[in-house]
């Protein structure tokens, strides 16, 4: 019998050979068929029904179907993917550990699983082979996975232009649920989303420095800080806050889980300030006059500059159909946050990570701190090594200082934008060493052996990657703040 696709499809996603091969035997037991009278009702040897009882033989279909009405279930009872007792999912879960690298690793013989060996020994073997996953974990929680998580990141927001089309529908969801009837979210309206969805602020004075809020889930609380830092949007904290609250997600198991969160609770926190809907319309009357322009967003809905421009890499190629970059460096040229789908090159390292590199001297997002005008937008043409790039970049302040924010975007989408009649113009090579980075030949000749510098060096370089569900934050502290204003019986 040829299996049609659906049936194949469906085997395929839930038959998991150890759970199926308990389901079997339970089955078989329940109908008191001997191992040999099952095998010759399916037809198979007695030797092969005992692998796929084991969970060490893939089975056909048309064996399935036949093992189905042998003991008298559908098989679609057959396929259940949950095990058929408590005893069974602790075997399976002792076999698949005993199957996996880490135990492998250890070098010494499986514990044969027979019906003399308690559940509790099970178990205890169990958790002995969690604790030892977990310290594996925690040691090879590295600065080097930390970078290499931010590349696989970045490339995944690449693919799919900067634009989560899912949070977009959550966000106007929320925003039709308070009443929301268009342009900015005003601080009521995000007061009266927490309270829809069943939260009281309280503003405080001792939030642990670790931390921008804490949610207390068993009181329906947040908790937020009675000041913003510099540069920081009144709305932010509590908006992000409330985002995860409604992602949902569980604790981040590694730093990767934990960077995809950050990105999904900031990007649906800036579709509520920022609604698509009334954003999309904004930006496309502008690039109809060909007005486009990063500080017109940000002041048409009383946001940050860099949220703005967040919010403008977001829509910008799903809907206006402009690839672009954005940069946001410090005055020392470090880039601690990145984004493009327009194949301008970023600096980075062997794994690919951008962040704490040096962006190029002759790119905008250096060169605008040379400007004195620190209120206008500064824009810049750049002939780059993939192609002359547009920029417009400005420069804000936050709680570590001064940093500049760019976007831009290819030569030949340059045309929409305000600012397109700059005649800045630089050429960079980079990262070819000669273009910024190595000194001048008489120089470096002149002083090469009689400098000796002192690096100014932050402490985070020499520490460990955080190991705790939420990387940076004092758990300790959290606790003991929640333990603190936590309401009293």
């Amino acid at each position: 019998m040829t299996p049609t696709p659906l049936l194949s499809a469906q085997a395929e996603e839930v038959i998991d050979s150890l759970t199926l091969g308990k389901r079997i035997r339970q089955l078989r037991s329940d109908a008191q068929l001997t191992l040999a009278d099952l095998a010759s009702s399916v037809g198979v040897a007695t030797s092969h029904m005992s692998s796929l009882e084991n969970g060490k033989r893939e089975a056909k279909l048309s064996e399935l179907q036949s093992v189905a009405r042998a003991v008298g279930v559908t098989l679609d009872e057959l396929l259940t993917p949950t095990p058929p007792s408590r005893r069974a999912a602790l075997e399976i879960a002792l076999a698949r550990a005993q199957e996996g690298p880490l135990f492998s690793a250890l070098s010494i013989p499986p514990l044969p699983v027979r019906k003399s060996l308690s559940d509790e020994a099970i178990e205890t073997v169990l958790a002995l082979h969690d604790e030892l996953q977990r310290v594996h974990v925690e040691r090879a929680a590295t600065p080097e996975e930390a970078r290499r998580a931010n590349a696989e990141l970045r490339q995944s927001m690449r693919a799919r232009g900067n634009y989560f089309g899912e949070l977009e529908t959550i966000a106007a969801d929320l925003l039709r649920k308070i009443g929301h009837e268009g342009g900015p979210l005003s601080q009521r309206l995000a007061a009266e989303l927490a309270s829809h969805l069943g939260f009281a602020l309280h503003y405080v004075s001792d939030l642990p420095s670790s931390t921008r809020s804490i949610t207390d889930l068993e009181n329906g609380r947040i908790y937020l800080p009675v000041s913003n830092a510099p540069g920081r949007d009144p709305r932010a904290n509590l908006l992000q806050a409330l985002a995860g609250h409604v992602l949902g997600r569980p604790e981040p198991r590694d730093y990767a889980e934990f960077l995809t969160q950050r990105v999904e609770s900031n990007y649906l926190a800036a579709a509520l300030m920022i609604p698509e809907g009334d954003a999309v319309a904004f930006l496309q009357r502008a690039k109809e006059r060909r007005e486009l322009a990063v500080e017109d967003l940000r002041d048409a809905f009383a946001v940050t500059y860099e949220t703005a421009a967040h919010r403008f890499t977001n829509l910008a190629t799903e809907h206006l159909g402009i690839p672009v970059h954005f940069l946001k460096v410090s005055p020392a040229g470090v880039l601690s946050k990145a984004y493009e789908n327009d194949a301008v090159q970023f600096p980075k390292d062997a794994l690919g990570a951008v962040e704490g590199q040096l962006v190029c001297r002759k790119w905008s997002a250096r060169t605008v701190f040379d400007e004195p005008d620190r209120f206008s937008a500064y824009h810049q043409y750049t002939d780059k090594p993939t192609g002359t790039y547009w920029c417009t970049s400005r420069i804000e302040s936050g709680s570590a200082g001064e940093f500049s924010i760019s976007v831009g975007t290819p030569f030949a989408h340059v045309k929409w934008f305000r600012g397109r009649e700059t005649s800045r113009r630089g050429e960079s090579s980079c990262p070819d060493p000669a273009c910024c980075r190595q000194a001048p030949a008489p120089l470096a000749e002149r002083w090469s052996g009689a400098a000796r510098p002192q690096a100014r060096i932050h402490s985070s370089l020499l520490a460990a990657l955080p190991t705790e569900s939420f990387p940076g934050v004092d758990q300790t502290e959290v606790y003991g703040f929640l333990e603190r204003h936590a309401p009293r019986a």
